[in-house]
């Protein structure tokens, strides 16, 4: 679960945000730091989670917590060209 910590300060009745702080819980971490283990983009890490490709992920909202030690699902997209000009056989 992330936990969303917020300072504000008043000044003269108008409220400053002065410090925003999120935190994981322990043993998760965020998809932006997964992405950049993995080498991938933090969309794609979204999508794997959505399919439950990634094992131990857990949505809460918006957000999604990915186990520390989770392993990188192999990719099943075809990038060989095996399909391409399919039409035209």
């Amino acid at each position: 679960m992330v936990s969303l910590f917020q300072i504000h300060i008043v000044v003269n009745g108008s409220v400053f945000l002065i410090v925003e702080v999120k935190k994981m819980i322990e043993g998760y971490t965020t998809i932006k730091e997964i992405a950049e283990q993995w080498g991938i983009t933090p969309r794609r890490v979204q999508v794997l989670c959505n399919k439950g490709k990634v094992s131990g992920a857990v949505k809460f909202g918006r957000d999604w917590a990915v186990p520390k030690n989770a392993q990188k699902p192999e990719d099943g997209r075809v990038t060989t060209g095996e399909y391409k000009n399919w039409r035209n056989k």
